[in-house]
């Protein structure tokens, strides 16, 4: 594996459905803004083009399904679509979480596997590599570090 970028994301206030009919919670939260610096890319996270809505499930796991757009600095547009995990390693970090309060990355995992549809030309090796993201939660923010599977 080998680093490729890191996306620091901020995120507007969170809003939930709860419960849901799948008896757990669903929310929405959108990205506001964010930026994507790294050896394989640069960038910005195009403001408010789509978000996450995460399923709370009773176990405390929170299952991510996020799709956003892209802009690297050459202006190619690319669409990005994360599935991913949350949990904390403990009952009282997840309280610490809930609140929007930080805590240690070694707190709580997160992990997340995204896909990429890229324009044909110098991105397009995005769409054709398996990737894995180690994430970082931040008040109001996460910071994910993505690592392409060569």
């Amino acid at each position: 594996m080998e680093h490729a970028f890191t996306i620091s994301i901020d995120l507007t206030p969170i809003r939930w459905v709860t419960p849901s009919t799948m008896g757990a919670s669903r929310a929405a939260i959108y990205a506001a803004s964010g930026t994507v610096a790294g050896p394989r890319l640069n960038g910005t996270v195009v403001p408010m083009s789509g978000g996450d809505f995460p399923l709370l499930r009773p176990d405390g796991v929170i299952d991510f399904d996020a799709r956003y757009l892209l802009e690297a600095d050459d202006g190619a547009i690319i669409y990005m679509q994360n599935r991913g995990y949350r949990w904390p390693r403990s009952a009282e970090i997840g309280e610490r979480m809930s609140r929007n309060e930080p805590v240690g990355h070694d707190d709580y995992y997160m992990r997340v596997s995204p896909k990429f549809d890229a324009p044909a030309g110098p991105h397009e090796w995005m769409s054709k590599h398996v990737f894995i993201g180690v994430a970082e939660k931040i008040p109001r923010a996460n910071r994910i570090h993505y690592f392409v599977v060569l």
